[in-house]
């Protein structure tokens, strides 16, 4: 291990190894890239790689693709050709259908924890990189022309690290953004996600589907083997009677929620849930330090835009930082990072939000105004373009 390289990256999961290996793989593995990373890929405790899946944009595959990251996980992925929205207990709804585009799919839906034991592999092999695992970020300390970070090991040891940048990827609640003081906003939706993966008697293949509810938004999203991950959000009281629920009364109470579009609701497997906020820096940038995914933002799984949006800002600051190999934390490269990251933030975090304060509560004018809504989508296709859009995670398409 040295303790002198052009880049630490705080965080190893979804969105760190992402971006170590696409810097690695577009400067020509001209950069010297430290991972810091806490947790082990195969730990039960890894809340990178937990028991929840996430769907990729037909954008975020596009990315992958591009620094040769989607072949490591494209068998594991199951496509989403198919997504039907609707409003339970009202007549209106509408459908995106890959085809219809000239797509194969909108979008992929994969495991965290099969992806993590994937990304783990790819960076424990990689001679270029240094991953030091089990460490984590303890102090930063910035300087003119470096940036000087203490890890700490799980027997306490302390190493010393120096960077021309500090790239924070280490999650929502960041230790190196609160070391350097990039300040987060925060906001309490007052809902709860209740998380698990269920089977039903009709294979999905291919479709998803957003119901929304009197209590919350519920998304399904189609596995292999006839499975689909739940995401079914619902006031904090709610949630925790529904986690508590003998999987006969849970997948009953699913059934009348969903109804029968994929069938009957057969099995259900562990069942956890989370509290959901929206958290974002409104600066993703200080003095030789930048933030990105769930760092400089934490969305709203309405959309599933979180992770998507999170590898926009990858490649944004991958782009940034291949114009100047020499000095990769140079003010101007984060000024450029931050600048070209500045709209599609800001308006993916305000549709999100909207979507949850149109769709999470059953006030007549906004019932009336969502079905209407719904309605008009379905009968006039043009309408549906700038959602469709953003959900694909092609911005400028």
């Amino acid at each position: 291990m040295s303790n002198k390289y052009d880049v630490v990256i705080a965080g190893g999961a979804m969105a760190g190894a992402t971006l170590a290996m696409a810097l690695d793989y577009c400067s020509d593995h001209a950069l010297k890239i430290a991972v810091v990373e806490p947790f082990l890929a195969d730990s039960q405790s890894h809340p990178g790689f937990d028991a929840r899946s996430i769907a990729l944009s037909y954008g975020t595959v596009e990315i992958l693709k591009r620094y040769k990251l989607w072949s490591l996980i494209k068998d594991h992925a199951t496509p989403i050709t198919h997504i039907h929205v609707s409003d339970r207990g009202h007549a209106a709804m509408t459908d995106f259908y890959a085809e219809k585009e000239g797509l194969k799919a909108m979008g992929y839906v994969v495991e965290l924890a099969e992806v993590g034991r994937r990304f783990d592999q790819k960076l424990n092999s990689s001679p270029t990189i240094d991953f030091l695992c089990p460490y984590s970020v303890e102090r930063v300390v910035q300087h003119q022309h470096h940036v000087a970070v203490s890890m700490k090991n799980s027997d306490g040891k302390i190493n010393e690290l120096e960077a021309k940048l500090l790239v924070a990827a280490d999650g929502a609640d960041s230790k190196s953004c609160q070391a350097v003081g990039l300040d987060q906003r925060t906001h309490d939706f007052g809902q709860v996600a209740v998380i698990a993966n269920v089977k039903t008697s009709e294979d999905p293949c291919g479709r998803a589907f957003e119901r929304f509810t009197k209590h919350g938004p519920l998304a399904l999203l189609p596995m292999s083997d006839e499975r689909s991950s739940l995401v079914w959000c619902m006031p904090p009281e709610r949630a925790q009677q529904v986690v508590n629920l003998s999987e006969t009364d849970f997948l009953a109470l699913l059934q009348q929620e969903f109804g029968w579009r994929l069938g009957r609701f057969i099995k259900v497997g562990a069942v956890a849930s989370y509290p959901l906020l929206l958290r974002h820096r409104p600066q993703i940038i200080k003095h030789r330090v930048a933030a990105v995914g769930n760092a400089a933002q934490t969305l709203h799984p309405i959309a599933g835009q979180g992770f998507n949006l999170g590898i926009r800002d990858i490649a944004t600051l991958v782009d940034s930082l291949l114009e100047s190999l020499q000095d990769v934390g140079e003010y101007a490269n984060l000024i450029k990072f931050q600048s070209n990251r500045r709209q599609d933030r800001e308006l993916t975090i305000t549709m999100t939000s909207g979507l949850v304060h149109i769709f999470s509560n059953d006030f007549f004018a906004l019932r009336l105004g969502r079905n209407v809504g719904l309605g008009l989508m379905d009968n006039f296709p043009n309408l549906k373009s700038p959602i469709f859009n953003r959900a694909l995670g092609v911005v400028n398409r």
